[in-house]
């Protein structure tokens, strides 16, 4: 059901779901949010969130049971990933519908090969998505695409999600990998500071996360590194 793998300071999470497209029932939304938690306590810098076969994450299950317990699971999934400390990259490798556009808005930035589309159709079943889901999105991608998502219940390809910032790079799993690596030689405590303030954090954890960053032992080892023409070892302390 979910798969997890480690690259050095790199975690992936692959959805093997494959016979339902990768659909988030309670089962795997609990194992998300439990493995993306864990890896980051193992010593994780960057979690890599990716699906099996040819889609992302076609939504939330519907064969599966709705109420109260699935919607607590599917948004303490989302919100926790949101709240994590390391940056998330989703590696969208085909539809991400519904719940699946909201898992990749949960990450901090999205890679999305050629089969990539992203709606949330709302409209078209009767349900909702939380006031996160929405505010997100608009950041994320500006006011316009989001009433197109929410309003008008339309997808949008990946080019589309290139051109309005929904999707960061065009690009394969591998592509995303790469990328993730590049990030994870960045220094720890800084990009857990900026996550935190994009994602609107509160002015004491802020103004915590910033003296932490100019008290740790990282911006002495960058200045260690420039002064002996090197590249700085970040330890996240």
């Amino acid at each position: 059901m979910l798969a997890v793998s480690r690259t050095h300071a790199v975690s992936l999470l692959e959805l093997q779901r494959e016979d339902r497209r990768n659909a988030l029932d309670l089962e795997l939304c609990r194992a998300i949010h439990t493995a993306a938690a864990e890896e980051v306590e193992a010593g994780a810098r960057v979690l890599v969130i990716t699906g099996s076969g040819s889609s992302f994450c076609s939504g939330a299950d519907l064969n599966g049971v709705y109420g109260e317990e699935f919607l607590d699971a599917l948004y303490g999934m989302l919100h926790g990933l949101a709240a994590l400390p390391v940056p998330l990259v989703a590696a969208v490798n085909g539809p991400a519908i519904g719940a699946g556009t909201q898992l990749a808005l949960a990450c901090d930035l999205r890679v999305g090969d050629a089969k990539a589309r992203f709606g949330v159709p709302t409209g078209r079943n009767g349900m909702a998505v939380d006031a996160w889901t929405m505010r997100t999105l608009a950041a994320v991608a500006g006011g316009g695409i989001a009433r197109r998502l929410m309003i008008a219940a339309e997808l949008i390809d990946r080019d589309t999600a290139v051109h309005c910032g929904l999707v960061d790079r065009p690009g394969t799993l591998d592509d995303a990998l790469v990328w993730a690596q590049e990030i994870a030689s960045l220094a720890p405590l800084t990009l857990a500071h900026n996550k935190l303030v994009l994602n609107g954090g509160a002015d004491e954890d802020i103004a915590r996360t910033f003296a932490a960053c100019w008290a740790s032992a990282d911006v002495r080892e960058a200045a260690a590194a420039r002064k002996e023409k090197r590249a700085p070892v970040f330890s996240g302390s």
